[in-house]
């Protein structure tokens, strides 16, 4: 396994640096998450949305060079895509430097970005131009090993008001999912 630390692009790193990537990805493949969709994390992402009104939701885990999204929940018909059927469509992979959520895990603190256009560091961020992405709400997993395993995070196609009932709520549900995680681990569970 190698790891490649981000670059800068111009003279900014876009994508902080992310030192603790090994020895998460080596945690995320003995708790057997980050290389498949989980149905349960599907279904966690779905209450994720309804509890936030968003129409993207995430349960996402931070690899070397991507990001996986075991858990997504996208619009039936999302906003990005043109009448003909084409355009972009949001997938259970991105590279590591589209998105916001390396920027939670590298911080380990949420990350409330109302309108992502008010910020320069996150406005030509690759999910803004070909995604819509307007907004972002997101949380860090931390388990009890101090591991920063990835997000919990909701998205909109409009700037929004997330407010802190949407920050208390995206950090409570973190919390949540990341000692679900640990209970199946112990337990020796292949699913949630």
């Amino acid at each position: 396994m190698s790891y490649e630390p981000a670059r800068p692009v111009r003279g900014l790193l876009l994508t902080p640096e992310d030192k603790e990537a090994p020895a998460r990805i080596s945690r995320l493949r003995r708790m057997g998450l980050g290389e498949r969709p989980e149905p349960a994390l599907d279904a966690f992402a779905d209450q994720l949305a309804q509890l936030t009104g968003a129409p993207y939701a995430m349960v996402n885990f931070i690899g070397e060079r991507h990001q996986f999204f075991a858990g997504l929940r996208t619009p039936v018909a999302a906003p990005v895509v043109r009448e003909d059927g084409s355009g972009p469509r949001l997938g259970r992979v991105l590279p590591r430097e589209h998105g916001f959520c390396p920027h939670v895990v590298v911080r380990r603190k949420a990350l409330v970005l109302e309108d992502v256009r008010d910020y320069p560091r996150f406005a030509g961020n690759p999910v803004v131009d070909e995604f819509g992405i307007r907004s972002y709400l997101g949380a860090p997993l931390i388990d009890s090993t101090g591991t920063a395993l990835g997000t919990v995070c909701v998205a909109d196609v409009e700037p929004r008001p997330w407010g802190r009932p949407g920050l208390e709520a995206i950090k409570v549900s973190a919390a949540e999912l990341a000692a679900r995680l640990e209970r199946r681990e112990a337990d020796g569970l292949p699913v949630l």
